[in-house]
């Protein structure tokens, strides 16, 4: 198979490209990628669980005596403090093996971070140079076997004893063992266990306390149960496990204390006297993993696409009915549309993880940051996290499908990127329920800033189809304005590459969405329903305004990225990219605007002809833009997107990818 097609795109300046992908922690993701090239962290197949978990932990450790580990940990304790530069080499080392990623993100995000977050100096200066060393291998044990998402409601308890300032952890059932817990069935030796702190008579919600799970012969300390999840999708190289605990003691410095105090006689305090304000504002500082997890979502999406597009770009099938040479599967506009705008909306995932990495980095060097601010990050990363996850899911799969049965070999990649990332749409938080996060924020705001839905719903009634679709509107003027921009538009296509056209679309569908929603839950309510019933009546509905403000999230971070380019050709490449994203998300939900009288027939064929054409004009760039993502050869190491040479040694050594080359 020769790879002559994949000849350099003259338009693109590749490098630069990358450098403004890359961003403000460039020099981190560049030292990550460094990594990935070293022989130890090639991705590999085949292995069994024992050896792959085995393997991992010796990564783990190599990892540690990098300067990228130092970053997410305070100065104090000889970090840099940079947590915007740690979640960048994060995501970056998401390009290699995935099974070491979660190793990391379990030990220095989840385990270290909460004690950076949540304890007290004392605990930062004993415990933190252990976890970055992995001298201290940890567990974060917050999900137990009958509740994921519902942390609140978690049923582990922790009831201090005056007489012998201990707290006592105990598991009432197997429906409260701590589950899904990486690091525990192998290597963990101290766990984080959340649990619902009881003092004095009284419950104060759940708070973190360390629990030793392991003694330094590596059996389980006393009280401790300890079991293997067992064999998964994917992660093979991760050591899932169950956690219990028997009456088991812990110091009353145990407890990770930051936002809740227990005194030597039980007298428990807080700076926050709220008990629910408390525990989100506890979780709240756990927000770096769902940002975390939406960066390593995307960048093994980036190298699904990479594999995919480099081998469209070789892969030929079909002769012309003129006899010629067989054409590239790149040239097919049905392959076009399989993955061009599946990069589009990669592109737009990038630069609002780009912003929420920004928010975050900012706001956690702002002690008295805004609480506007952080639940705005908080709702930000939810929204990112879950449609980046998904699109993961999505994308991948259809890489697969686009390289056909090679797509289905382990040796290329694609099967174990989509079976170790498809749990990610579940862990740090069900990606449903972190819609109907984002949901409930816009629904606060929306209530905040309109106050009664009743100066709205003066109009929400009116009988014909299109007044229906205008319910927002509050004055004559708003009326006829809102009006007129809701009848159908024109046969032709042109408008619709108008950016303040896509913007009005999005903006007016997610307006709508949340306003009918809101209306929704006011009549219900009004009607005498119950809280829940009138919710769950309404459960899609909700979801979808939520998704729609993603979408609408999305636009924005890809259309600010576009203005702040101060390269002219690559302003106008990253445009057009723009343009292909806004279409398709409209054509994907053009049954909608022709239901709401936002698009009549003609125009929403317009819409398909649109996105049909952008995949046209961008198809000669699609090695350009995949390249820019700078991910080293030796971490794609599919032999199909590496050409002849590489699947000559991969014949030669069917276990494993080795140090390839292009």
């Amino acid at each position: 198979m020769s790879h002559d097609a994949q000849a350099a795109d003259p338009e693109v300046d590749v490098a630069a490209l990358t450098s403004f992908l890359d961003g403000r922690w460039g020099w981190v993701k560049d030292e990550a990628r460094q990594i990935l090239r070293e022989p130890l962290f090639h991705p590999i197949h085949g292995l069994g669980i024992e050896a792959y978990r085995e393997r991992t932990f010796e990564q783990l450790n190599e990892i540690a005596k990098s300067e990228g580990v130092t970053l997410g940990f305070p100065k104090s304790v000889g970090g840099l403090d940079d947590t915007g530069g740690f979640v960048s080499a994060f995501e970056t080392l998401a390009h290699g093996d995935l099974s070491l990623l979660v190793k990391i993100g379990v030990q220095f995000g989840l385990f270290g971070g909460a004690i950076h977050h949540l304890g007290n100096e004392d605990q930062h200066a004993r415990y933190l140079p252990q976890v970055m060393s992995v001298e201290l291998p940890g567990c974060f044990a917050m999900t137990e076997t009958g509740h994921g998402s519902d942390v609140q409601a978690l049923r582990t308890t922790s009831v201090y004893e005056p007489e012998t300032e201990q707290f006592v952890i105990n598991t009432p059932d197997r429906d409260a063992f701590k589950d899904y817990i990486g690091n525990a069935a192998r290597d963990g030796k101290l766990a984080i266990v959340f649990a619902q702190l009881i003092t004095q008579g009284e419950t104060h919600g759940v708070h973190a306390f360390l629990v030793p799970i392991r003694d330094e012969a590596g059996r389980p300390c006393e009280g401790v149960t300890i079991e293997d999840d067992g064999h998964k999708a994917g992660l093979h190289g991760v050591d899932n496990g169950r956690l219990a605990f028997d009456t088991v003691s812990v110091p009353r410095e145990a407890l990770l204390d930051r936002y809740g105090q227990v005194a030597a006689d039980g007298a428990y305090t807080s700076p926050i006297d709220n008990r629910t304000k408390r525990f989100f504002t506890m979780l709240g500082t756990l927000v770096q993993g769902r940002v975390s997890v939406a960066g390593g979502g995307l960048s093994a999406t980036k190298t699904a696409l990479t594999i995919a597009v480099r081998y469209g770009l070789a892969r030929r099938q079909f002769s012309p009915p003129d006899g010629g040479p067989e054409i590239l599967l790149m040239d097919y506009l049905a392959h076009q549309r399989r993955l061009l705008p599946r990069l589009a909306k990669t592109y737009a995932l990038h630069f609002a993880q780009q912003v929420l990495v920004e928010r975050l980095d900012t706001i956690f060097h702002e002690a008295d940051a805004p609480e506007h601010e952080r639940r705005e990050l908080e709702s930000l990363a939810a929204g990112v996290k879950a449609v980046a996850t998904w699109h993961a899911t999505d994308t991948i799969q259809t890489c697969r499908e686009a390289c056909g049965g090679q797509g289905y070999l382990s040796i290329n990649r694609l099967a174990q990127l989509k079976n170790d990332t498809d749990v990610f749409t579940t862990f740090e938080g069900d990606n449903t329920v972190l819609l109907q996060l984002v949901a409930r924020g816009l629904l606060t705001d929306y209530r905040d800033e309109f106050g009664s839905l009743d100066t709205l719903g003066m109009v929400r009634f009116l009988a014909d189809q299109v007044v229906d679709t205008v319910v927002e509107a509050t004055s004559a003027r708003q009326l006829v304005q809102s009006l007129v921009a809701a009848l159908p538009g024109r046969d032709d296509a042109a408008d619709l590459l108008g950016r303040d056209t896509q913007r009005a679309l999005f903006a007016w569908r997610e307006e709508h969405l949340i306003r009918t929603v809101a209306l929704r839950l006011k009549r219900g309510m009004d009607d005498g329903g119950d809280p829940f019933d009138v919710f769950n009546a309404c459960q899609d509905h909700v979801l979808e305004a939520a998704h729609a403000h993603v979408d609408g999230q999305l636009l924005e971070a890809f259309t600010n990225a576009v203005d702040r380019c101060d390269d002219d050709d690559l302003t106008t490449l990253l445009d057009t990219l723009c343009d292909l994203y806004a279409l398709s998300t409209i054509e994907e939900h053009r049954g909608w605007y022709q239901e709401h009288g936002r698009l009549n027939a003609a125009r929403s064929k317009a819409v398909v002809a649109a996105v049909n054409d952008l995949c046209r004009q961008l198809r000669p760039h699609a090695l350009a833009f995949v390249d820019a993502f700078a991910i080293p050869d030796e971490a794609i190491a599919a032999p199909i997107a590496l050409g002849d040479e590489a699947e000559r040694q991969a014949i030669k050594n069917p276990g494993g990818w080795g140090a390839l080359s292009r």
